[in-house]
This record gives structure tokens, C-alpha cells and sequence, in this order.
């Protein structure tokens, strides 16, 4: 499978993660969210920026949902609840953020 991004074809694995990491951009994300039904907020991209941070600078850490929770409260200053998440990314936060994020798919059974 694969998704055409400003005249560039980006491969993707059959559940639509990128095939290489190094293809992800914002516009790739913008392009993800799209297929996925997505408008991308500036909370999204909180949620994506944190996914990408703990993966890259955290030995490819990819954080259940409580502890996403938890960060964007710091970064929110309030605290969001599970629904707060499923409101943003409906299919798991965890997995269908983390392919917006152009991240590897999240194998792990359960989110919370």
C-alpha cells in the first residue's frame, strides 16, 4: 500500500504504518489523518509530538495510555481523561496516534 504525499509515494504496511520511518514528515501526518478521519489539532499534535519524543529519545518507548495521560496533563495543565484521548484519536490513542506519528505499530494487547 502506499499514499501519495507533495508528488512523493510513501509506502505504508498493509494496516497503513509507514513502511520506513524516515518518510514521516507533517505532511505525511497531515496525509495519515486524513485516511484515518482526522483533523489535526494543536492537542494532536501535542499527543503526536510526545509519541515521537519518547520513541526517538526514550530507546523507542511507546508509552500506554496512562502514562500519555499523564503527560498531557503536564503539558495541558488540566487533566484529560481516557475519553479526552478517544475524542482525538477514536481508535486508540496509543495505536492510531502512533501511526499519525509515523511510528511502528504497537503490537501490545490493551492500551490502558
Amino acid at each position: 500500500m502506499a499514499i501519495e504525499v507533495n508528488g512523493k509515494t510513501v509506502e505504508t504496511t498493509p494496516s497503513g504504518y509507514l513502511q520506513d520511518l524516515a518518510d514521516w514528515s507533517e505532511d505525511v501526518a497531515l496525509k495519515l489523518a486524513e485516511i484515518e478521519g482526522i483533523t489535526l489539532t494543536d492537542k494532536h499534535w501535542d499527543v503526536i509530538n510526545y509519541l515521537r519524543e519518547e520513541y526517538y529519545d526514550n530507546a523507542q518507548n511507546q508509552p500506554m495510555e496512562r502514562v500519555v495521560l499523564k503527560e498531557m496533563a503536564k503539558k495541558w495543565g488540566s487533566k484529560p481523561t481516557s475519553k479526552d484521548l478517544y475524542t482525538l484519536f477514536p481508535l486508540a490513542p496509543t495505536k492510531q496516534g502512533t501511526k499519525i506519528a509515523g511510528l511502528p505499530e504497537v503490537l501490545r494487547k490493551g492500551g490502558y
